[in-house]
């Protein structure tokens, strides 16, 4: 099975063929803006990173951002810093040369301020445009696809239509070659013995089992009881009692195959299949992560709506009920709930879903593409749910 990508001189395909033009700091985010609002066709990103990072924090920051920029749906990147930060626009263009990610750099204390950062970042964006307006479209494989999979907003019903829904394409997918990454760690405690069963190897199992315990003895440490906490209030509101009821309807996101691999946050994974990324159930966060560790579309599922999106990767929204599909339309790509109404399957909508990421994969823009939805947000290294 094809679909039409554009295939990048380091040998990856991107469904998209986006320029994008990244602050490494902080507090180069409005100069950042402004070059991206003068060069139509390029989009921008902005974080509150980039300064004062040190050891663990400070590779995982470079890893997270340098992910994100050499993603394949990204055609080429500029790097605008101010000049003293931790995290120079040099010290990530040196990790995307090694990845063979076309950059440029710029830094506002070297250009002389703002203005001038701008009109010179103008026109190396307008630069990277032009090489990449000569992108051309290919056949290719849908084993080169990467899916990253999330939910958020989830209800009594997530765990019976849209999540075995997309399990099944996530079987699909597989099945084809292709790569599934399921993830946001603190929403499998209580479910970590089913996953841990699926482990491809004793290894895998180990990994498992040590990134749910260690996210939830992280909580713990700071006085919380996470099981008494979650589900959110979002949650209870759609029906969903437990921590526990609410991990083992959103691992169902996996499928059935086995886990091949665990990785960090923002880590490309090594292995084709099933992997798991221990990762944050902050929506936006994990789909940074996600999209840093090579996902080229994510397939976010929900049952009390989310408009979210990513600033170059398509988000593809699947509600888990009809009510929320009919109240969020422009937000919602595929209805589960008809599940629910007697008028699909899990089988056929997760058939539905596959569909469409080829289509999508193939440039059919999404609702939150349609809509402008470009979060991003990095996780921080801290206890978090």
């Amino acid at each position: 099975m094809k679909f039409k990508g554009f295939r990048r001189k380091n040998g990856t395909a991107g469904v998209r063929n986006h320029v994008l033009v990244f602050p490494t700091t902080v507090c180069a985010s409005t100069v950042t803006q402004a070059i991206s609002n003068e060069v139509a066709g390029t989009v921008s990103a902005t974080h509150l990173h980039g300064c004062g990072h040190l050891g663990e924090e400070k590779e995982h920051i470079i890893r997270s951002m340098v992910g994100f920029c050499s993603n394949p749906n990204v055609a080429g990147v500029l790097l605008v810093g101010l000049g003293c930060e931790t995290l120079t626009p040099t010290l990530i263009a040196e990790r995307l040369a090694e990845v063979g990610q076309r950059f440029e750099t710029i830094s506002i204390q070297e250009a002389g301020g703002t203005t001038n950062c701008i009109t010179e970042g103008k026109k190396l964006a307008e630069q990277l445009l032009s090489e990449a307006i000569n992108a051309k479209q290919e056949s290719v494989d849908v084993e080169e696809l990467i899916l990253g999979t999330n939910c958020g907003g989830s209800d009594a019903a997530s765990g019976i239509t849209a999540n075995p829904a997309l399990g099944v394409t996530s079987d699909l997918l597989i099945a084809e070659g292709g790569t599934v990454i399921i993830s946001e760690t603190p929403e499998m405690i209580g479910a970590e013995h089913i996953l841990a069963r699926r482990a491809a190897s004793k290894a895998v199992n180990i990994r498992i089992r040590e990134a749910i315990s260690t996210t939830e003895e992280n909580i713990r440490s700071m006085g919380v009881d996470v099981r008494g906490d979650e589900p959110s209030p979002g949650n209870i509101a759609g029906g969903i009692t437990t921590l526990e009821e609410k991990s083992v309807g959103a691992i169902l996101k996996g499928g059935s195959t086995s886990i091949v691999q665990v990785t960090r946050y923002a880590e490309p994974p090594l292995k084709k299949g099933l992997i798991l990324m221990n990762g944050p159930a902050h929506d936006v966060a994990c789909n940074t992560g996600l999209v840093a560790a090579g996902a080229q579309i994510v397939v976010f599922t929900t049952g009390r709506g989310t408009p979210i999106g990513s600033p170059i990767a398509p988000v593809i929204k699947v509600s888990s009920n009809t009510t929320l599909y009919k109240t969020m339309r422009d937000n919602i790509d595929i209805n589960a709930g008809a599940i629910i109404e007697g008028e699909e399957s899990i089988l056929s909508v997760g058939e539905q879903i596959f569909t469409e990421i080829i289509n999508v994969a193939s440039g059919k823009l999404t609702r939150s593409e349609t809509l402008g939805h470009r979060e991003f947000a990095i996780n921080a290294i801290i206890p978090t749910v």
